[in-house]
């Protein structure tokens, strides 16, 4: 039987527009799928990996234990549906999470999924792997070990009670491996037992994927192949998608102005704008002279104008907010009143006074200004805010010079600390603060890139995983989300906020609302015509 938390409920509301395909149609198999995609993914591995670029073009290679209804707007607990687990149970005491597994299931090659697999993929993501890198460890501190009861049962066995660990399981980044194929080989040759085979990919050109006809999952996937045309220059991408010469833009792609413009050039193409569960942020290698004076620190995140960033950016439709994603698109987000109260979110000017007095306590000024590099990925989604950040550095004497870096670089460069300040974007693939807090803030954790390390807060994190009251969990997060503001931990400067576009011939598609990591399955997605 299916275990259920019933404060998840809140969690089910729809917020986001969802076209799919009519129950009245009948869907049609054949064709290629044509995507538009920002840049080389940096591998086929999304276990190793942090980025959407990897998420989208890779998910339909694998499947999950369970994973979120792809034809649900909204990823919430409620919306959890079996993969290649048929049903899952906790035990009284909330110490163990046992699953039946499918039968009949083969990898890509043909060789059988067992529960092996599973407890392989476990130990990967509790660090008794050969993988080159670990993003996402921080989400499995709370497991101890996965055992198998046959072929088909398996068992997670966890230290404290957590409710959130099967959302962290339905996630397009937590699919599941196979033990038989080495962790390099999944970087470039993957193998899973999803809808769609790896065929290549290939540097600045593309991803090729082709139906698994022996995909367990009966009469799926419709679509012969999916291609991913690698066009690095945006405007170019959306005068090719308007021209119709591509079949759906990169689904998280379209800015409000770009939005705008398209309903023009393409009145017909079908979109849906809607939170993307990323947030822009300001990350500062806390290790580096003179970037280890926490007053520098305070004074940078003093100067961010965030509503000048969600103007010039987002027209107005971005959000404020800290660590969690702000409501009504998120669950978890703090109040306005008590984000009115934390540093750097009040009266720009007064808080940039404040910055600059602190800057001349570290020996700058307007006679002495500090030169930096301000570090960011070579997309516009990083560059654009990357140089409205430069220019707001300047009301505090320090003058930044942008750094751009290939995607394939960027996220070793973060991972290893290489960097002194960087404009970053950071995804939370779940809304919840499992998801969040460890993997962005717990010490130790790989995405925690600016070495933030504050054991007590890393207690509270453990706190509020364990809490089944909602109303209690809701404060205590809350309350480590305005801590956290006040640390100067990672200034959140804007909720973002996109739009994917698709020809009106593309059916059953469906974009998620509240995280762009967990919908790229696209194994009901059909073209008519």
């Amino acid at each position: 039987m299916k275990s259920r938390t019933s404060w998840y409920a809140l969690l089910s509301v729809v917020t986001a527009l969802s076209v799919t395909a009519s129950p009245g149609w009948a869907q049609k198999s054949g064709g290629v799928l044509r995507i538009q995609h920002m840049d080389t993914p940096p591998s086929a591995s999304i276990h190793e990996e942090a980025t959407v670029s990897t998420a989208v073009p890779f998910m339909s290679l694998y499947n999950n234990l369970v994973m979120f209804d792809q034809n649900v707007p909204r990823n919430s607990f409620e919306s959890i549906v079996p993969d290649l687990a048929t049903s899952w149970a906790w035990s009284d005491d909330g110490r163990k999470l046992t699953f039946k597994l499918r039968e009949g299931v083969k990898w890509h090659d043909g060789k059988p999924f067992t529960s092996k697999d599973v407890v392989c993929t476990i130990d990967l993501l509790l660090g008794k792997g050969d993988l080159r890198r670990n993003p996402r460890g921080a989400w499995y501190g709370n497991v101890e070990k996965a055992t198998a009861q046959g072929d088909f049962e398996v068992t997670l066995h966890v230290k404290h009670r957590q409710p959130a660990l099967l959302a962290l399981l339905a996630s397009g980044y937590s699919p599941i491996y196979p033990c038989h194929v080495s962790a390099a080989d999944m970087r470039r040759r993957p193998i899973g037992t999803g809808p769609f085979k790896f065929v290549e990919l290939k540097m600045n050109e593309g991803v090729k994927l082709a139906k698994n006809k022996d995909y367990w999952k009966k009469g799926r996937p419709y679509l012969d192949a999916i291609e991913f045309t690698i066009i690095p220059d945006r405007s170019t991408r959306m005068l090719s998608f308007a021209s119709g010469k591509y079949d759906m833009t990169f689904p998280t792609d379209v800015t409000v102005p770009l939005l705008k413009n398209l309903k023009k050039d393409a009145p017909h193409a079908q979109c849906t704008m809607r939170a993307t569960g990323v947030s822009t942020n300001l990350i500062v290698n806390r290790e580096a002279p003179p970037f280890d004076d926490p007053r520098i620190r305070r004074a940078m995140a003093m100067t961010l104008d965030r509503q000048a960033f969600i103007d010039i950016l987002y027209e107005g439709e971005a959000q404020m907010g800290g660590v969690m994603l702000p409501t009504p698109d998120g669950v978890w987000g703090m109040p306005s009143d008590m984000l009115e109260g934390i540093v750097g979110y009040g009266d720009v000017a007064k808080s940039r006074e404040e910055g600059r007095e602190l800057m001349k306590q570290a020996g700058y000024g307007p006679d002495k200004r500090l030169k930096i590099k301000v570090s960011t990925r070579n997309i516009a989604t990083f560059r654009d805010p990357a140089t409205i950040l430069i220019d707001h550095l300047k009301h505090i004497y320090i003058d930044g010079e942008l750094e751009v870096i290939d995607t394939s670089i960027y996220y070793n460069r973060v991972f290893k600390k290489d960097y002194v300040v960087a404009l970053n974007l950071t995804g939370s693939a779940v809304d919840d603060p499992d998801v969040t807090l460890f993997e962005g803030y717990a010490c130790g954790s790989l995405r925690n890139y600016n070495n933030y390390c504050n054991p007590e807060m890393t207690k509270l994190f453990e706190a509020q995983s364990r809490e089944t009251d909602q109303k209690k969990r809701l404060k205590m997060v809350w309350d480590i989300d305005r801590k956290l503001q006040e640390d100067v931990a990672r200034p959140i400067i804007v909720h973002n906020r996109a739009a994917g576009c698709w020809q009106p011939y593309v059916k059953g598609i469906t974009l998620h609302a509240n995280s762009i990591y967990n919908g790229a399955r696209f194994e009901d997605v059909w073209l008519d015509r």
